[in-house]
């Protein structure tokens, strides 16, 4: 299991972040074509992710590239190129502005004739942006497009202008909401990523929020996505890898509990009963998977050293 409880977005364009987000914390380091990008710099930015790509030491840390849309002159040529050139640096193609399943067979079918030109098999998974209505009415199909979907990714200010939105905040994404919705405005929409992307074996990764200083707005947006399911959120500046690693990562309490809960239902299971108790509640297996998945992360993370069988 590789983590993506955080994916730092770097502008392509931007040399001198790109030599930064070499020595960055996060999980994954998105080298970024598309809206970070000015018009007149997108050739330029994708001959340097190029050369970043192939030239500079990023460890063992994931790699994906954000491609233009494919409705645009450059998204083409930038799946062509940065593929043909980088295949083994990259671990996924993130696709913008996905509205329909045929976006996605355009992108998977591009990589698969890529592959074939070089004579190899290549592993590049796809991570699919969610960012207008239509995207999301269909996310279903979108999910299961295709075998190198990985990943479906909130996009959230595009798609609160596809909805006509109120606008709310400087950024568009995710500031000042509780001031004009008793509740969570972006409940259902994120909550259908989630299922869609389970649904499909996918993981599902919330968008950045936009206020690169508010870091008690970040956690708190980030603890709502958590809370729902999402394996981690996109990051537009490295003072927020911090924040995000610290809500998507279990802590010590929740260590304990799932660790109790393992050793709970595996005594219930030596001693041939079907359903465990610990503190006068009831262990069933939908309790056992989510503890399971706790103690995986905890263990990736080098926060547990045994496996829960041997406590």
């Amino acid at each position: 299991m590789r983590l993506r409880r955080s994916t730092l977005s770097v502008p392509g364009h931007r040399e001198s972040m790109h030599e930064k987000a070499t020595r960055s914390h996060a999980d994954v380091i998105m080298l970024d074509l598309e809206d970070s990008v000015p018009f007149e710099s997108k050739v330029d930015a994708r001959n340097l992710v190029i050369r970043s790509l192939l030239e500079k030491d990023w460890g063992n840390r994931t790699l994906t590239v954000r491609m233009n849309g494919i409705d645009t002159p450059f998204g083409y040529r930038d799946l062509l190129d940065v593929v043909e050139a980088a295949a083994d640096r990259i671990d996924a193609i993130v696709v913008p502005k996905v509205d329909s399943p045929g976006d996605i067979h355009f992108v998977s079918r591009m990589i698969d004739g890529i592959a074939r030109h070089l004579g190899v098999e290549l592993a590049i998974g796809i991570e699919a942006t969610i960012e207008s209505a239509r995207g999301m009415e269909q996310i279903a199909g979108i999910a299961a497009a295709s075998p190198r979907m990985k990943t479906l990714v909130f996009g959230i200010a595009d798609y609160s202008a596809s909805l006509g939105a109120r606008l709310v905040s400087i950024s568009g994404h995710g500031e000042n909401e509780e001031t004009i919705y008793p509740g969570h405005r972006w409940h259902y929409a994120m909550c259908r990523i989630v299922n869609a992307a389970r649904a499909n074996g996918l993981l599902a990764i919330d968008a950045p929020y936009g206020h690169f200083r508010d870091n008690e707005g970040l956690a708190r947006a980030a603890r709502m996505s958590c809370s729902l399911g999402f394996d981690g959120k996109w990051a537009i500046h490295p003072d927020q890898i911090e924040t995000i690693h610290a809500v998507f990562s279990p802590g010590k309490e929740d260590i304990e509990r799932a660790g109790r809960v393992l050793a709970a239902f595996r005594m219930a299971k030596q001693q041939g009963r079907g359903a465990a108790s610990l503190d006068g509640r009831m262990i069933d297996q939908a309790t056992v998977r989510m503890a399971q998945q706790l103690w995986d992360q905890a263990r990736e993370l080098g926060m547990v050293e045994s496996d829960p069988e041997t406590l």
